[in-house]
């Protein structure tokens, strides 16, 4: 199991209804993307963080594990707005705004990026996948997606199995070990993931499957309250945004 999706299944918002956090969550999200980066965005950047390591729960050093792999692209993604190619001062320069135009997409995208992982860490995938079903969602699409999530895990449990056989053979002592040892892994995982999807079918049709994947879903209830304040939460944030955007007189 992932990290992220072991921290949903223990998280303090675990049993409530995937409806309450995708409000809080990606209402959040939406607001990184809508309002003005500055204040907006950074409001909704120290929102999300006091969010997750407060009543969410969220331990500082799992979200931050969680967390640099979307900001490493978020600062990819702001790095070439820093220059300019070609023009008369040169090839490669600065370019004019650049630094202001790179820091509002930052902040737009790595505090939407902390808007969604708000609801990846209080969400497990196994009580929102069965309950797309019932959003309109056919579900044909919801049984792939359940039997991708499932068998991500698998291959991923295969995948380190196999390095840590290798690793005690000294499959990685030297470079030209270390390309054997990752030419087998990749041919073994393949094997491998093709077998265990064979088995599944075997399994399902065993079962009587027809079409249709049935599990249980914890039963969870809409709470009226926790959106009516995760709903007044936002309506906060995007109202001290226009005060504070608001030029003084």
């Amino acid at each position: 199991m992932l990290p992220i999706d072991a921290a949903a299944h223990s998280s303090r918002w675990r049993h409530r209804h995937p409806v309450d956090k995708a409000v809080l969550g990606l209402g959040l999200t939406v607001l990184a993307i809508s309002l003005p980066p500055w204040p907006g965005a950074a409001l909704v950047l120290l929102t999300a963080l006091v969010v997750l390591l407060g009543p969410a729960g969220v331990p500082g050093r799992r979200l931050w594990r969680a967390y640099r792999v979307p900001l490493g692209f978020c600062v990819t993604g702001a790095l070439p707005l820093l220059v300019q190619v070609g023009g008369p001062d040169g090839f490669v320069t600065l370019a004019d705004g650049g630094p202001v135009r790179a820091g509002e997409l930052l902040l737009r995208t790595s505090a939407a990026s902390l808007g969604v992982l708000l609801f990846a860490f209080t969400t497990p995938m196994s009580d929102l996948l069965p309950r797309l079903v019932k959003a309109g969602v056919p579900a044909p699409v919801v049984d792939v997606a359940l039997v991708t999530y499932r068998m991500s895990f698998l291959l991923l449990d295969s995948v380190r199995r196999i390095r840590e056989a290798q690793a005690a053979r000294l499959g990685h002592t030297t470079r030209a070990a270390t390309w054997r040892s990752l030419a087998g892994l990749g041919a073994t995982a393949f094997v491998r993931a093709f077998d265990r999807a064979a088995r599944l079918q075997t399994g399902l049709a065993g079962r009587g499957y027809d079409g249709t994947l049935r599990v249980l879903v914890p039963e969870a209830r809409i709470s009226a309250r926790f959106v009516g304040a995760g709903v007044a939460l936002l309506a906060a944030v995007a109202a001290l945004t226009f005060v504070l955007e608001r030029p003084l007189p």
